[in-house]
């Protein structure tokens, strides 16, 4: 019973730079531990999802942004939204205009570095003061080195969700590895298995790039694609490494399919290893799910192995009786 994915041992997470502005950069689980990051800090990992629709989540209440691609978290930012008089509105907006020079036209032509309007009147994201409080008068301030990454991978047309209320600021984050919308700004509640070994649905999503997610500490795997979930299924994943790793398929000259592991930063010496047989039995699935998603599979499908939750019951032991023994 083996398992077409992996689980490296032993990835520690790099350090994370504490300047503000200084360019700091983990893989998801310090991102799952938002709360910690002081004004000014910030996390980037996009290689955990390369491509798919965009999303930025603005949280007021907790003063933090959170980046989804492809309806995974790649980032997660301190952020300073309006003061009382100038509170950030709410709401669901699209970028209307990227200026990387931009000078307010209302504040005495103060500088507003990557700037990414989301209202004619005035609110954008851009690269400001980060006090640890709201402090601006109406946009979302963000760091700079952030500010500048995010500036780089946005489109117009991009969603942006800005929920919560400033007032009642709070200072912890539950930043979800899953987008809780859609890039329509809808809301994606989870959907638990029950007694349902496994779901599958890729009606919801009938093209897009893949991410396949291996959720250990809720014995789950699910699958996405061009942002919205299609899978998910119980797992049995023997693995307690709290690192998480991500890999590719790609095409040998052959034409071949193989999985390639990315080199998460602080990590690079991953880059470039290929699946071995070892990694590949450490997770069960059943047999019917095993097979549709190899059928999904298409060049570029990415697989995110994670200790982060995904909304799935909590250390659950399962027994599956029919699993697969697939090949790398």
């Amino acid at each position: 019973m083996r398992y077409a994915l992996t689980i490296l041992a032993t990835l520690a997470l790099p350090a994370i730079a504490h300047a503000q502005g200084a360019t700091a950069s983990s893989p998801p689980e310090f991102a799952r531990k938002a709360e910690h990051l002081k004004p000014g800090e910030w996390v980037w990992a996009p290689e955990v999802a390369p491509t798919g629709p965009l999303l930025v989540y603005v949280d007021l209440s907790r003063q933090i942004a959170t980046v989804y691609r492809n309806g995974v978290r790649i980032a997660v930012s301190t952020i300073s939204s309006g003061k009382a008089g100038h509170e950030t509105p709410t709401g669901v907006f699209t970028i209307l205009q990227k200026d990387a020079n931009h000078r307010s036209s209302l504040y005495n032509s103060a500088p507003m570095p990557f700037q990414q309007r989301l209202t004619w009147d005035g609110v954008a994201l851009h690269a400001g003061g980060l006090p640890g409080y709201p402090e601006s008068h109406g946009c979302v301030h963000l760091p700079f080195g952030f500010s500048k990454q995010l500036f780089a991978i946005t489109t117009l047309g991009a969603t942006v969700v800005v929920m919560g209320d400033a007032v009642d600021h709070v200072r912890t984050s539950e930043a979800s590895l899953l987008a809780p919308i859609d890039a329509k700004g809808n809301p994606t509640a989870v959907k638990d298995l029950s007694d349902l070994e496994y779901r599958w649905e890729p009606e919801r999503a009938p093209g897009g790039p893949l991410t396949i997610i291996v959720a250990k500490k809720d014995q789950r795997i699910v699958v996405l694609r061009n942002g919205i979930e299609i899978g998910r299924s119980k797992a049995i994943i023997d693995d307690d490494d709290p690192g998480s790793h991500v890999i590719t398929l790609s095409s040998t000259r052959d034409g071949k399919p193989k999985w390639i592991y990315l080199g998460l930063p602080g990590h690079e010496e991953d880059a470039g290893r290929m699946l071995d047989e070892a990694t590949i039995n450490r997770v069960r699935v059943p047999r019917a799910f095993y097979a549709a998603v190899r059928a999904a599979l298409r060049p570029g499908t990415t697989i995110l192995v994670t200790a982060s939750s995904v909304g799935a019951s909590e250390g659950q032991r399962i027994t599956i009786m029919d699993a697969i023994a697939p090949t790398p």
